[in-house]
């Protein structure tokens, strides 16, 4: 769509007093994204000539925000309202003839909603159209007056509403389109008569119908797309709507969400058909997850890869990691740091991966960390084993080569390489390498005492007779010191 005189103003210079934060109501997030970059996402396929965002509050930390997205971020300091903010904006504006304009903190437009609001704005050579909603509760909402059918006559705040006014139920989104040759000299016109002493973007609305000009108003397909975020229950209600969405998307594309609405998934996440997706789940950043996979109860995954076949069983977590075809992981797994388990390799319980390779078919089946390592394929890694890969300032690798065994509670103290074949004997601390095929103890020997637990026995039986007190001699004893030292 080619809107080359068109120019996307978004407002975003309110600090959002009612959500009680430190942080800018645009900062605040949604659907996996701060509230502000869901607007400039719904706005970028418009095409437009030039967007500006009008930033305040914050404007070190939300003037990024805009920039990333090729906005212009213009500040308004101090801040007298929303007409106050367009006119700081007219300048960035530049030669545009039409401007969609849209708060930073309505993250739910569609961008086939702004389309067509743009549309008939064209289409009825209007000097504003806005785009309103009907709810069924309009509480808090500025109500739209209509003089016909089709012509909006004003936007009555609700703090001026009359009792008969309040029976309305069409409201007003905060989101225009303005013929700008009609926008600016109503803007000029503005008084701050109100309790505030703000400039109101909504009274040019009235001052543009009693000019005789033409205002339109376009009803939203969903009205949920207008719900504004000023408070923690908006924001809570915003983040349902775009879990739901995502839910729903790939259900349509074949995936199955057991009990969907425990389920949290963010906008970028791809799944193949076929998988399944348990109650409990958290799908997070850019996770991409292929054909038949079995994601169980519990698991958080965060900008993860898997490809097809995969299982995570219950309660994992795995976060920038690569899981490749027929992997198994879990339950209480953890991979991160860039780890990489290769196809048909076995994560088993309370195992956890930190920046390693695991070999195709290679399994670390229980209680074992491994960081640092580059594993080969068809190794199998014993119980409790350990890469000691830190010695309080620097971390070293560990290699183990293709069809190594390491026993059980062995720890590996980095650098250190085992070579393909080779055995670790259970209970072993390796700090050398071990060559291909060779067997690596590293143990204390092994001493049996015959009879030193029956002695022991008997010894901790005497010693709790009656008659003995703080751990005293025997009487009987007593008497056979005495005769020994008559011998001597």
């Amino acid at each position: 769509m080619a809107n080359h005189d068109l120019a996307v103003v978004i407002l975003a210079a309110g600090k959002g007093t009612r959500l009680k934060s430190s942080l800018a109501k645009v900062l605040h997030r949604a659907g996996g994204r701060p509230l502000m970059e869901h607007a400039l996402r719904a706005c970028a396929p418009l095409g437009a000539k030039k967007t500006v965002v009008v930033v305040g509050h914050q404007a070190e930390q939300v003037s990024p925000v805009a920039e990333s997205f090729d906005a212009e971020a213009v500040l308004q300091q101090p801040q007298h309202g929303t007409g106050h903010a367009m006119q700081v904006a007219r300048r960035a504006i530049g030669r545009a003839k039409v401007a969609l304009v849209l708060p930073g903190d309505a993250p739910l437009v569609r961008t086939e909603t702004l389309k067509s609001l743009i549309a008939t704005h064209r289409a009825g050579h209007a000097a504003a159209t806005i785009l309103t909603a009907v709810l069924a509760d309009p509480s808090g909402y500025g109500r739209i007056l209509r003089k016909s059918e089709n012509l909006v006559s004003a936007i009555v705040e609700e703090s001026e509403l009359s009792e008969e006014q309040r029976e309305l139920n069409e409201i007003n989104s905060a989101i225009y389109c303005f013929s700008l040759d009609k926008l600016w000299p109503a803007l000029a016109h503005l008084k701050p008569n109100n309790k505030h002493r703000e400039l109101y973007l909504t009274d040019t609305i009235g001052t543009m119908t009693s000019a005789g000009d033409t205002v339109l108003a376009v009803v939203a397909p969903d009205s949920r797309e207008i719900l504004g975020c000023n408070t923690r229950a908006d924001l809570a209600e915003v983040d349902r709507v775009f879990r739901e969405r995502k839910r729903t998307a790939l259900m349509d594309a074949g995936v199955t969400i057991q009990l969907p609405d425990t389920v949290l998934i963010d906008p970028e996440v791809t799944a193949g058909e076929d998988t399944v997706i348990e109650p409990g789940v958290q799908l997070l950043g850019k996770t991409k997850i292929g054909a038949r996979c079995t994601i169980r109860s519990g698991s958080v995954l965060s900008n993860a890869q898997l490809g097809d076949d995969v299982t995570v069983e219950a309660h994992c977590v795995v976060a920038q990691s690569r899981l490749d075809a027929g992997v198994i992981i879990g339950p209480f797994a953890r991979l991160r740091g860039d780890s990489h388990v290769k196809a048909g390799a076995r994560i088993g319980n309370f195992v956890e991966l930190k920046k390693s390779v695991i070999g195709e078919g290679t399994k670390a089946m229980h209680l074992t960390y491994l960081g640092d390592s580059k594993i080969g394929a068809k190794s199998n890694i014993g119980a409790g084993t350990i890469t000691c890969n830190y010695d309080g300032f620097h971390k070293f690798p560990t290699s183990i080569g293709n069809k190594v065994f390491i026993g059980s509670d062995s720890a590996l103290v980095a650098p250190v390489r085992i070579g393909d074949g080779a055995y670790v004997a259970a209970g072993s601390t390796i700090t050398d390498n071990v060559p291909s095929d060779a067997l690596a103890i590293a143990r204390g020997r092994q001493v049996n005492k015959p009879g030193w637990a029956s002695k022991k026995r008997r010894e901790l039986a005497a010693a709790e007779k009656p008659g003995k007190k703080n751990g005293s001699r025997s009487p009987k004893k007593s008497k056979r010191g005495q005769r020994t030292k008559k011998r001597r």
